[in-house]
């Protein structure tokens, strides 16, 4: 059976917004209509810097208000570093502890203050943290489409990290297209050469589009074997540490209509969906 898994991200979609603070009660209640939709995951939250990313400062907070007892669904939060990792690994309610970790020098200092070698020394200590607290490390290979900031960029450069991450004891590893970079040849290209290579490794596409592009970057990598795939509704958010004209998440629905069409699973529930759009109209 053809099956996709989709992780909803409220946490990406929420994270860059400078205007005003979404009250804790607004952020659970919208995360808790999420649950009822049959995501495989929910990227609910992040245990980072309230200085770098005030808008998540309550996550947990949030997490004693979010209701599991009815959902499938598993959570995951966001770490940038060693103490987010231990503060998040404390909650028996998170499955996954997400790292951000980038094959670009410059992303790297810019979204963690880190240079690679010491985010490698950070994730070894993290993986450490999630095997003593019975959690999994879903690692996010930010600027793994290409790069802005005129690093070296390749099909190669991404495969020996993969292969070093792989080493590590990484078995979910989500390719980010953090500015929306990413064509469908080099999309193709990379997951058709990265997955039969390591089969041990659940490949994960965490794309960010501008609203014309979502439909060949998805075909692209679903065609090159890719079952994960990161959205969020409406195509709302993206890294507020990226460049500043900021290309949107991928949208939810977009994934949702384009996996229907060619009839695999995704185990959402369309009404459920519905009402958890409706929601997110009002939080936005």
């Amino acid at each position: 059976m053809n099956k996709v898994k989709i992780i909803e991200c409220p946490r990406d979609a929420m994270q860059g917004i400078k205007s005003h603070f979404i009250s804790t009660e607004a952020k659970a209640n919208y995360i808790n209509s999420l649950l009822k939709v049959g995501f495989d995951t929910i990227d609910f939250g992040s245990f980072v810097s309230p200085k770098a990313i005030p808008q998540m400062r309550d996550t947990a907070a949030v997490l004693a208000r979010i209701d599991l007892s009815q959902t499938t669904s598993k959570l995951l939060a966001i770490v940038a570093n060693v103490r987010g990792a231990n503060d998040a690994a404390q909650f028996e309610e998170i499955d996954y502890l997400g790292y951000p970790f980038s094959i670009s020098e410059n992303f790297q200092m810019r979204n963690t203050h880190k240079t690679i070698s010491q985010s490698i020394e950070t994730l070894q200590e993290i993986l450490s943290i999630a095997t003593r607290s019975n959690k999994e490390v879903v690692a996010y290979l930010s600027m793994g489409f290409g790069n802005p900031y005129g690093d070296p960029w390749n099909v190669e450069i991404v495969s020996e990290w993969t292969e070093k991450l792989s080493g590590m004891g990484v078995k979910i590893l989500s390719l980010s297209d953090t500015i929306g970079s990413s064509t469908p040849d080099v999309i193709s290209h990379l997951f058709s050469n990265l997955i039969p290579t390591y089969p041990a490794i659940e490949f994960g596409a965490h794309l960010h589009t501008s609203p014309s592009l979502w439909h060949e970057k998805v075909h692209a990598a679903f065609h090159a074997g890719c079952k994960r795939f990161d959205g969020a509704i409406k195509g709302y958010g993206g890294c507020p540490m990226a460049k500043d004209e900021l290309t949107g998440n991928m949208p939810t629905e977009k994934l949702i209509s384009y996996f229907t069409e060619q009839k695999v699973v995704t185990g959402i529930k369309p009404m459920s969906f519905e009402s958890a759009y409706n929601q997110a109209l009002k939080i936005f």
